[in-house]
This record gives structure tokens, sequence and C-alpha cells, in this order.
């Protein structure tokens, strides 16, 4: 049988104690977050503190405390670094990302397309003309969203005919009219 490894889990609020849990950290992504754990489970697995006392300190099941200590114990301190990334590196470096935000930021139409809106396609076109790499849809989709921090947008359709003036009349007379009734 699985067992939920972490007090919110099972319904209970974790606050780590205020006696163990160090000095407060500023704002952390993640893995920052996760790393910081560990290296002040480190400090405490040094000053003699209990498993279960530094899993409630670090807001972690005791397992993870355990493994922990195990690799602390064998590797030392720096096998419970972060790691970098496996995998394949990106297509794109930094500077070539920059390159490309700040082209994507003068607009669709300042690179030759007809209406100022971007489609995968369009970026892509823009990432090639920029840095000679050339990106698949969803690359261009994880370089917008991931590395870009951009959303998808879609633009308000609307007709061409539209009166605003008119609409905002309508909506002040002649509504509450056909709203009353008869």
């Amino acid at each position: 049988m699985w067992w939920p490894c972490g007090w919110e889990a099972v319904g209970v609020a974790h606050q780590p104690s205020p006696l163990i849990a160090g000095p407060s950290l500023p704002p952390l992504s993640r893995p920052q977050l996760a790393e910081a754990r560990r290296v002040r489970a480190v400090e405490l697995f040094e000053d003699g503190v209990s498993n279960a006392e530094i899993a409630r300190a670090v807001g972690v099941c005791a397992e993870s405390v355990r493994r922990w200590r195990r690799m602390w114990e064998q590797d030392g301190a720096s096998a419970l670094r972060r790691r970098a990334a496996t995998g394949r590196p990106p297509k794109l470096d930094d500077t070539q990302v920059e390159t490309v935000r700040a082209a994507l930021e003068q607009g669709a139409q300042a690179h030759g397309f007809e209406a100022d809106l971007w489609t995968l396609e369009r970026v892509g076109a823009v990432v090639t003309r920029a840095t000679g790499v050339v990106l698949s849809r969803a690359s261009v989709w994880r370089l917008l969203t991931g590395r870009l921090g951009w959303s998808l947008q879609r633009p308000e359709r609307r007709a061409v005919e539209r009166n605003e003036s008119e609409i905002a009349r309508w909506i002040a007379h002649e509504w509450p009219r056909i709203k009353k009734g008869p």
C-alpha cells in the first residue's frame, strides 16, 4: 500500500520548527528551494539533529531525510547539491534568445508580415532569420512560453462595421425599454 510522504497529503498543515528552521529565505524557484532544504538538512546532520526533527524543520517526509543522510554519509554535502540539467543542450543560447526577444518586440509588421500578429510559423521564420537556427513548431512554442515567458493571446474578433457609439446608445436607451416590457 502506498502512503503519502508529506504532511499536506494527509491534511495536516506543516510549519517548520522556529528553533531549527534557520533564517528566512527570499522567494526561490522550486529547484533552488529543494536545494536549500537539502543544504539546511546537511547543517542539521552536522549538528546531530534526528531525522524526524529535520523532516519537520525543512518540510519533507522522514524517508527523504533518511535518503539524504545516506547520500551525505557516502559522498558528503556535494552529493546533495543541485546538478546541471541533463539531456540535449538547447539549440539557442542565452544571447540568441535575447536577440530573438528584441526582434519579436519590434512587432510582426516590422518583419514584413501584413498583420501585427505572431503565429508559431512567423516566430519560427524570425528565429531563423535572426539566428540561423531552424526550430520546429513545438520548439518555437517552448521558446515562447518557457524561455521568453510569453503566453497565448488570441485577438478579439470584431466586425469592421462595428459602431461603438451606436452600441452604447442602444444599451443606454433601447435595452431598458425592451427589458421593461409592454
